[in-house]
């Protein structure tokens, strides 16, 4: 390489549009886009679904789908080749030598059929160069884990499989597309610190895709932020998160959860969406959710200009595209202690009967693994009781068995041994994906309409009761009509929340049901969650493994570890006093962001 090209970025992409078809609607996802990724740095690439971030970095692999008719304007330049107009046989030839991917689930990248090591050899065409690579990425007895199957290992060596599998032909450019989504703290700082540790030790970029700020705030040198397929702001990424200077990043920021986060607060959330396509397109696509737009931003479309004022853009400085001045949109930022207060619940009187009791429980699965038979403890002797009315969090990583608990109390799985009593009018679960567990071929109105059933109720009256169901968690009565599939996740998981309070239990089971959402989405359904529980009077078990959320959504937070509890106390106390190493261990994993307050 020349001491040119050493000098030039390891991806440059000007003026990019892309309009894709869609369910047979074409629109621009991304509008004019200009970055350049320096060699050596990482960039944090942040926005709700639907930004353009997940499309743009197809775009830098030229792998955008052939099936939505993609029509692309603007350059895409990665080692001297144009990735939009170059041969398929240039295209080729930098996505083997010069990119390295890690997407959201390996499981879904890596072959089920093929042991990890040979997975890794066909990109390495070397098994003593893929043991190497293996230890490189942190795999602890790498011999051995060459011949496992990807579910063999846990999500967190799958990440590091795959991250082995990216960096095997010394790439300059990792696209990592939300690779900590859904992860437990300890898991996530490790891939954070392991795309790091690649960038050190390799020398090549990083394009780390996330929708969590305080991730990209982890490693990232620079933050670029999207909104509806443009920059809306780009700089340093201390400075970002110090000094927004985009109410869209201003909404992002005051939408996040903090160890330190009022438990009475009610969480900020950005406004709904309002504008037509025509409307976003004439003017600022933020402008119908953004609390300082005026006319100018509805009718004019901002540029991208330095925030200092130079109108100088030269891909290092801090940018943003607002028409209002930087001053005003900080001050938007400082208000994000007004937030509103709401009643936080104790646990119930002592003389109410409990909602939950947990004796003495274990549970046993016999998994088979390469023609093996063996025998995996999920929970050993679990006692936990919990009161009318009381909400808890159960907290710890992967495999911990809080899932298993909460599927126990539900009645999905028998337990091998120990009881599990539940209040009268049982208990209803919110899984963590609603979009697999709200049944396809359905209406919206006819999945709730199930649950009514058991009342053998007129249509007349069915049709009343999911329209007020509907209205209880802020979706409009046309919702009934559609299928989940054309819902966002946000409404989905409202939905889901629905259902399984229509007729109210006596205890709500949540498994992660936030874990995947923006962090906006995020908010406003916990939001709702926390108001059903006061309006329903019901017991809430809240499993997560953001503690900041376990803190905000439990009065007490159980921490489990290896199928035990190790840790039980009020939210405050185990949060910020935890007695027990592990406890103190996640809570040294969670990622903090120093932003405006």
């Amino acid at each position: 390489m020349s001491a040119t090209d050493e000098k030039a970025p390891a991806a440059s992409i000007a003026n990019l549009t892309v309009a894709l078809t869609r369910d047979g609607v074409r629109a621009e996802v991304l509008r004019g886009v200009d970055l350049k990724i320096q060699r050596g740095e990482i960039v944090g690439l942040v926005g709700e679904s639907g930004s353009g971030k997940s499309v743009l970095a197809l775009a830098l692999m030229g792998l955008l789908p052939s099936s939505s008719r993609p029509e692309t304007t603007g350059t895409i330049t990665i080692a001297g080749t144009d990735m939009i107009d170059g041969s398929a046989e240039q295209i080729r030839a930098v996505r083997r030598h010069e990119l390295g991917v890690i997407f959201q689930d390996p499981m879904t990248s890596l072959n089920p059929t093929m042991r990890v090591g040979r997975q890794i050899t066909e990109a390495t065409g070397d098994k003593a160069e893929s043991l190497r690579l293996m230890s490189a990425v942190g795999i602890q007895d790498a011999a051995l884990r060459f011949t496992v199957y990807p579910h063999e290992l846990s999500g967190g060596l799958r990440q590091r499989i795959m991250a082995a599998i990216a960096s095997a032909g010394r790439p300059s450019l990792i696209i990592a597309d939300e690779p900590t989504t859904a992860l437990d703290v300890t898991v996530q700082a490790q891939v954070l610190d392991l795309l790091r540790q690649l960038r050190d030790e390799f020398g090549c970029s990083v394009v780390l895709i996330t929708h969590d700020l305080a991730v990209a705030a982890q490693i990232a040198d620079r933050i670029a932020v999207l909104y509806a397929g443009r920059i809306a702001e780009l700089g340093p990424a201390d400075v970002v998160l110090r000094e927004p200077t985009h109410p869209y990043t201003v909404g992002l920021l005051n939408s996040r959860l903090a160890l330190d986060t009022p438990r009475d607060t009610v969480l900020q959330t950005l406004r709904p969406e309002t504008a037509t396509v025509a409307e976003r397109m004439r003017g600022c696509a933020y402008s119908s959710r953004c609390p300082l737009a005026d006319d100018t931003c509805r009718a004019q479309q901002p540029p991208l200009l330095a925030v200092d004022g130079s109108g100088a853009v030269d891909g290092s400085e801090h940018v943003r595209a607002c028409w209002r001045d930087a001053a005003t949109v900080r001050e938007l930022a400082l208000t994000r202690s007004d937030a509103p207060r709401i009643l936080v619940s104790g646990s119930s009187t002592e003389s109410a009967a409990p909602a939950v009791v947990v004796e003495g429980v274990h549970q046993r699965f016999v998994v088979r693994s390469g023609g093996r038979k063996r025998e995996v403890h999920a929970l050993r002797g679990i006692d936990l009781t919990i009161g009318a009315g009381e909400a808890v969090s159960i907290v710890g990583e992967s495999g911990s068995g809080k899932s298993t608990l909460l599927r126990a109390i539900a009645g999905l799985v028998p337990v091998t041994s120990g009881r599990v009593d539940v209040a009268r009018g049982g208990a209803q679960m919110v899984f963590q994906d609603a979009g697999s567990s709200l049944t396809p071929w359905l209406s919206v109105g006819e999945i709730l309409g199930e649950r009514l059933l058991p009342l053998r109720l007129g249509k007349t009256e069915t049709a009343a009761r999911v329209t007020t169901a509907l209205e209880a968690i802020g979706l409009p009565a046309s919702v009934s009509r559609v299928r989940p599939a054309d819902l966002s996740g946000g409404q989905r998981q409202r939905v889901a929340l629905a259902r399984a309070t229509m007729i109210p239990p006596a205890v709500l089971l949540c498994d992660e049901p936030t874990s995947a959402l923006d962090a906006s989405l995020a908010a406003s359904v916990l939001n709702l969650i926390r108001g059903m529980r006061e309006e329903l009077s019901m017991t809430v078990l809240f499993v997560t493994h953001d503690l900041s959320v376990a803190r905000l959504m439990g009065d007490r937070v159980v921490v489990m570890t290896e199928g035990r509890i190790v840790e039980d106390g009020t939210a405050d106390q185990v949060i910020h006093h935890p007695e027990h190493p592990y406890t103190r261990s996640l809570l040294a994993s969670v990622p903090e962001i120093e932003a405006v307050r």
